[in-house]
């Protein structure tokens, strides 16, 4: 008996050994930050640290993928350190950092903040850590680092020339568009003979196995010109993604397939594809293509079911959408349906105003409870209670959005002059109202 008690004991012991050498390996990687690492960290410092609630179920989601990025930067000696740190309890940092909703995830690299937006995945995660982490621009000094990177990189934004003005505009452009893609700097001689360079110095964007310079007169702005043109041309889009692209001011022609693409969604997504490679210069300027196999996002978006496989033009800049007006078979249909939500003969649905915003809540709840409904017969009054509540949260948002509110200014000069401009239209009125009532 006492011998069996010894073995569970040692087993036990074992088993606590093992659970604080992984706590302890854990923490090696991530450490816990709160309030103190605004005055303890330093100027060169490059942090990537991830905000959560204790409440939240997707911050516990990203936990493990946390950690083996953690662990992975670690192993290869990434200047970047890991952190993670509650929200809740370290109010002061993440005020600073301008936490608004759970999991973030920024990099703080010598005082400047980024913050990431992609996928919650480990290779996302670390690409964004690599790319920010490192140099803003990074030299490519020979044909062979050119090579590499391009074997590596879908999308690069490549200087070439000397110092000059345009030069200044593309660091600035880096400083800002460095969380979404990478930025270099080459000589003339490393770049392949088939680049077309009508003068020096020059940007070069490089995607889609095709190079594409910058012309200001044509393209505008270099910064909004890199915005625009930072994806590739057609790709499988993800809701990051389909988010990301909205940011970009174009359009998105998303081919709605199913996954493991059957007969109909395969050929659907070829003509999506065909019309974005072969038709690339008619409507790159104002579309990106590609295909979803995870219609959710869409569904949300216009608030009903989809059909699958089908096609759909996504506005994100105001949660907006075309569907084609007829059976879209052949690639005329297509193009005549792209061309009809340029010229606008086909009308957009959906929107972001009130309307359309109380609607997207009321989807939301009925979604909600679906999914909720199997569970309903199991516990009846917490059904009720959520019911109760997702009422009540409706009501009240319906309140604070046809309430109407004083206007709050700011203290600068040009909103205190709105104000003066407001009081004076009122009193205008009021004596109005005045000589009307005499």
């Amino acid at each position: 008996m006492l011998i069996v008690d010894a073995c569970i004991l040692v087993y036990v012991d074992v088993d606590v050994c093992v659970a604080v050498l992984l706590a302890v390996s854990v923490s090696a990687f991530v450490e816990e930050l709160d309030d103190s690492f605004i005055e303890t960290r330093t100027a060169d410092d490059i942090w990537l640290i991830k905000f959560y609630a204790p409440w939240c179920s997707f911050c516990k989601q990203l936990d493990p993928v946390w950690h083996q990025v953690g662990s992975e930067l670690k192993s290869l000696g990434s200047p970047v350190n890991v952190g993670k740190s509650d929200a809740t309890a370290s109010t002061a940092l993440a005020r600073e950092f301008r936490v608004r909703g759970y999991p973030a995830i920024l990099m703080w690299k010598k005082g400047v903040m980024y913050n990431y937006s992609g996928p919650r995945t480990k290779d996302g995660i670390l690409d964004f850590a690599h790319r920010v982490g490192g140099p803003l621009v990074r030299s490519l000094s020979s044909l062979k680092l050119f090579q590499h990177a391009v074997s590596r990189h879908d999308i690069m934004v490549i200087y070439v020339g000397a110092t000059s003005s345009l030069k200044g505009n593309f660091t600035s452009a880096a400083e800002e568009l460095i969380v979404y893609t990478y930025f270099f700097s080459a000589s003339r001689d490393v770049l392949p003979k088939v680049v077309s360079l009508p003068s020096l110095p020059a940007v070069v964007l490089l995607k889609d196995g095709t190079f594409h310079t910058y012309n200001e007169e044509v393209d505008g702005d270099l910064k909004s010109w890199i915005n625009r043109e930072r994806f590739p041309n057609f790709l499988k889009i993800d809701s990051y993604t389909l988010y990301a692209m909205g940011e970009t001011g174009k359009l998105v022609l998303v081919a709605l397939v199913k996954r493991g693409l059957c007969e109909k969604s395969q050929r659907v997504k070829h003509l999506v594809e065909k019309v974005a490679t072969e038709h690339r210069e008619t409507y790159s300027r104002s579309f990106y293509f590609g295909f979803m196999e995870d219609s959710d996002y869409i569904k949300g978006l216009v608030m009903d079911d989809v059909i699958v496989p089908s096609f759909i033009v996504v506005n994100l800049s105001n949660d907006g959408y075309f569907l084609p007006p007829v059976v879209t078979e052949t690639e005329l249909h297509l193009l005549d349906f792209l061309d009809g939500v340029l010229n606008g003969s086909i009308q957009a649905q959906g929107g972001n105003d009130i309307t359309q915003r109380i609607r997207r809540l009321i989807f939301d709840a009925k979604t909600t409870l679906q999914l909720i409904q199997p569970k309903v017969r199991e516990a009846p009054l917490l059904a009720c209670l959520l019911a109760g509540f997702l009422v009540s949260l409706t009501a009240l948002f319906c309140y604070l959005c046809l309430r109407k509110r004083p206007a709050v200014y700011d203290d600068d000069d040009d909103n205190d002059q709105d104000g003066v401009l407001l009081a004076s239209s009122v009193q205008r009125r009021k004596k109005q109202t005045d000589k009307k009532s005499d």
